[in-house]
């Protein structure tokens, strides 16, 4: 018996800034095959060097911390994700080499003033 690989589906949101602190990703929806390459891209405006997090949403649930990097060229990883803080592109891009159905949520891109902890955000559904 042939099965079909499910779809995941990406839908990205722009949301706010923090006292001129901001990351932002594209709008829009992106479906994929299950095992296929994803990468969300994800860069930020900010003085000095912030906190840069990736939270995730899963349906029903609410936001939970997926990867947290506090300082360039942290390359975090977990649950098969991985974003590397790159200073010097400012950008926190999120990968996984093969996503699966059950990474279908709600993604956000998020820095924190490390002075203050306020955070700002972009969103990002898969």
């Amino acid at each position: 018996m042939i099965s079909s690989p499910g779809l995941v589906t990406v839908i990205l949101f722009l949301l706010g800034q923090t006292r001129g602190d901001s990351v932002s990703q594209m709008d829009g929806q992106l479906t994929l095959l299950e095992e296929a390459t994803l990468t969300v891209n994800c860069t930020y405006s900010a003085t000095g060097y912030p906190t840069l997090f990736w939270y995730v949403q899963y349906p029903g649930e609410g936001p939970q911390l997926l990867l947290k990097a506090t300082k360039a060229n942290d390359k975090e990883t977990n649950k098969g994700f991985e974003a590397t803080y790159n200073a010097k592109t400012t950008s926190f891009h999120l990968e996984k080499a093969s996503v699966q159905e059950s990474d279908s949520a709600v993604y956000y891109c998020a820095l924190g003033d490390t002075v203050t902890e306020t955070a700002g955000g972009a969103e990002h559904k898969l």
